[in-house]
């Protein structure tokens, strides 16, 4: 059994226009820690009326908020703020995605500095955006002016979740968007800690929203939502596929991080150990639960048997957990 953190609450609620909630049904469902796989709270479990809730407060904070129509620094000092929260809680991150996830907490800890460095990279970013201007000799100018969009949708994963959250919600709330997340029901609880940060950085109401709750209702919900122009997504390719599809009638943008095809490729020049152990990291890590897996090693042929004998024992030795 792993150690539990400190601070789990007794019901992961939904995060709505400010306020902690529970779904309107008052339905919720268990979850589980996956070492000894079993239950150690329970999280709100919305559907359809979770989300339209969640997008009117996100709708309502982009038309008549200020977040949309603050200058391009100023986002950038509450998105540089949030970043040094997420640095100052590291540790209490780390044990909670260790915990919720069974990421190595050596991972999770980095994990948690990658989060705060999503953030401050998107800052950056923001501040050195700037409109286009194409000139056409003689004949036209061409203007690209750059706006923010309105809610986003975010769909996460369940395996390095905290970070995949930064990774969606930086550029979403950079650019000026309102956001409404579904985390994976494997792994809320992470999730839970972004209303307290965001609150302590005085991001403003209603600009996050947070339902948790399964993909077949509370995440096809938000894919289908009128008011959701923008959707980003991290998961299985056949689940893509699907939003995909439930988003062709409205014309989203979408964002998809989907299952993929990932070669290492080894030649005969190569550092034989050191090659050994990125193929074995690329492969086993996280175990192989992860789209930056290896799906397949090509070795060039004068060292392959060699190769093979080798990362066979070495493969062998590798201890689950």
């Amino acid at each position: 059994m792993t150690t539990r953190p400190a601070n789990i609450p007794d019901l992961i609620p939904h995060y709505i226009d400010g306020e902690r909630v529970e779904s309107v049904s008052g339905e919720t469902f268990e979850v589980l820690e996956p070492v000894g796989n079993t239950v150690y709270t329970r999280a709100a479990s919305g559907d359809k009326t979770d989300i339209d809730r969640a997008v009117a407060a996100a709708a309502r904070a982009f038309e008549d908020g200020p977040w949309p129509r603050m200058k391009n620094r100023e986002r950038a000092r509450v998105l540089n703020r949030i970043a040094d929260i997420v640095e100052s809680r590291d540790q209490e991150l780390a044990a909670m995605e260790s915990f919720d996830s069974g990421l190595p907490i050596t991972q999770a800890k980095g994990q948690a500095q990658r989060a705060a460095e999503n953030f401050r990279f998107f800052a950056d970013l923001i501040v050195a955006q700037r409109d286009d201007a194409y000139k056409v000799p003689g004949m036209q100018m061409n203007y690209v002016n750059r706006k923010p969009k309105g809610v986003a949708g975010l769909i996460t994963p369940w395996n390095t979740p905290f970070m995949l959250e930064s990774w969606k919600l930086g550029p979403a709330l950079a650019s000026g968007c309102t956001v409404v997340l579904k985390p994976a029901e494997f792994t809320p609880l992470s999730a839970s800690l972004w209303a307290g940060i965001f609150e302590e950085a005085e991001l403003p109401r209603g600009v996050f929203n947070l339902v948790n709750g399964f993909g077949e209702t509370a995440g096809d919900a938000l894919v289908k939502h009128e008011d959701v122009p923008l959707i980003s997504f991290t998961g299985e390719s056949s689940t893509g596929q699907l939003i995909f599809r439930n988003a062709a009638d409205h014309l989203k943008g979408l964002s998809m991080e989907l299952g993929g095809k990932s070669p290492a490729v080894v030649f005969a020049d190569a550092d034989l150990d050191a090659a050994l152990d990125s193929t074995l990291f690329g492969v086993f890590s996280l175990n192989g639960e992860r789209c930056t897996a290896s799906s397949r090693i090509l070795v060039e042929r004068s060292i392959y048997d060699e190769f093979v004998e080798r990362y066979a024992a070495r493969a062998k030795a590798v201890i689950v957990g």
